[in-house]
């Protein structure tokens, strides 16, 4: 009997029976892949649930086991949960697979084996990485396969503590006969290692691609799937990684890892204010430093802006690491509430060393940078900025004040201006603090 197929897009799963050059649901275009119908019968085995009051159920303590990497266990939520599927997706090259060959090696070296499961390189290609970041480890077992019941076969078999499937991509399930990487079989895979994961009490670690706009490819069902959904981000210009949680049933999504790239894989940074902060000019105009806060963790971040008289007729209003349009919003208000002829010049707004600032608490620094390089007057580098600014140029309170600035503090910085709301939440020695309730109080202060 034939089996019958449709046409299910590869980038959002939406189905239909005939091919569709521009997929209804998502509105991409040449996304839409023919695929084999597949049927499948689930049989009941045992007894039925039934609902229990709150009151009585009994909390289920997870534990936890380090991957041997600080900043890697902090944006797990302390650890890797057993069980516990992780989706990590970054460019290609970023460092996923060294970051997961290290914590594998870790996890190994506690006595437990490991399973390294490629299905991109050979064993060999693992090996010549590891000789090169001085992994040697005889419970690291490595497993060159793509079939997804032999690789379950093998897990079942090797009972390892934890494993790694690189990438669900490349991997297949011989009951679907579409090509590795479909909607289908990345569906169908991800639920048959689901079951293998949550059955055995596995922690397993899945390597995900990205599209060309940074998003994971596959259907979205791949990440309520998993239980954490990560992401390697970073840039080819600089040596050092972020990881950031974007889904985390086991802990918070707001935490960060810093990692640096060196010739023997990732390293993690303790202090990464300090590592964004390494290479920044003194005395100069438009050079200013913010906090932002990343979960728990302050970073001082340095932002730089260039004002320049504009040879066309639209002035150009670029940005790299912060919102496009927040800047646009807070050039009206320097323009309309303070004065600043803005109008006729170039804006150009870096937050260096790659970061993304997306809190309001860097609206002041945003402010100050502009005015200081519009001026070209410099603001003293041992000042630090807080501060949200709204569009009457009223400087609003932020969150958690205190702990920004005590890491301010850690890293030398003498003053630091604020908003006036937030003075009374702060009780920190060693720091002169400037509480400020207008934009146009701030520049007085620091110019």
């Amino acid at each position: 009997m034939k089996k019958k197929s449709f046409f299910a897009c590869q980038k959002c799963g939406c189905q239909s029976p005939k091919w569709l050059g521009k997929c209804p649901d998502c509105g991409e275009w040449n996304t839409m892949a023919e695929e084999q119908e597949i049927s499948s019968t689930r049989l009941l085995s045992g007894e039925a649930a039934k609902p229990v009051p709150l009151s009585m159920v009994k909390r289920d303590i997870q534990n936890r086991s380090s991957c041997g990497i600080s900043e890697f266990d902090r944006v797990l939520g302390g650890g890797l949960v057993e069980g516990s599927m992780v989706l990590i997706g970054g460019d290609p090259g970023i460092g996923k697979s060294t970051l997961l060959l290290q914590a594998s090696a870790h996890l190994a070296s506690n006595g437990g084996k490991v399973l390294y499961v490629s299905a991109e390189e050979s064993v060999e290609q693992i090996k010549l990485r590891a000789m090169r970041m001085g992994i040697t480890s005889d419970n690291l077992y490595l497993l060159g396969e793509t079939n997804i019941e032999r690789i379950a076969a093998q897990i079942a078999e090797l009972k390892p503590v934890a494993a790694v499937i690189d990438s669900i991509q490349t991997v297949f399930t011989s009951t679907i006969e579409s090509a590795p990487g479909s909607v289908s079989q990345v569906r169908e895979s991800a639920g048959r290692l689901m079951l293998t994961a949550k059955g055995g009490k596995i922690p397993l670690f899945l390597v995900g691609h990205v599209t060309k706009d940074g998003s994971l490819a596959g259907p979205r069902v791949l990440e309520h799937l998993v239980d954490t959904v990560l992401y390697f981000e970073g840039d080819s210009g600089h040596s050092f990684r972020i990881l950031r949680a974007v889904k985390n049933r086991f802990g918070s999504t707001n935490e960060i890892g810093v990692f640096e790239m060196k010739d023997t894989g990732l390293s993690p940074v303790a202090n990464p204010s300090e590592l964004f902060l390494a290479e920044r000019p003194l005395g100069v105009s438009g050079s200013i430093v913010v906090s932002a806060l990343e979960g728990t963790r302050p970073l001082l971040v340095e932002l730089q802006a260039l004002v320049s008289a504009t040879s066309f007729g639209n002035p150009r209003r670029t940005t790299i690491g912060v919102d496009h349009n927040r800047l646009a919003l807070l050039v009206a208000v320097l323009e309309k509430k303070v004065g600043l002829h803005l109008s006729g010049h170039d804006i150009f707004l870096n937050a260096a060393g790659g970061v993304r600032l997306n809190e309001p608490a860097a609206d002041l620094g945003m402010v100050m940078a502009v005015a200081s390089s519009h001026l070209d007057k410099p603001i003293d580098p041992q000042t630090l900025f807080l501060g949200e600014v709204g569009l009457s140029g009223e400087v609003r309170a932020v969150s958690q004040p205190e702990i920004r600035i005590r890491e301010a503090v850690k890293l030398g910085f003498t003053r630091c201006i604020l908003p006036y709301g937030s003075l009374k939440q702060v009780k920190v020695k060693g720091i002169e603090l400037v509480g400020v309730k207008k934009v146009d109080e701030a520049l007085a202060a620091a110019l």
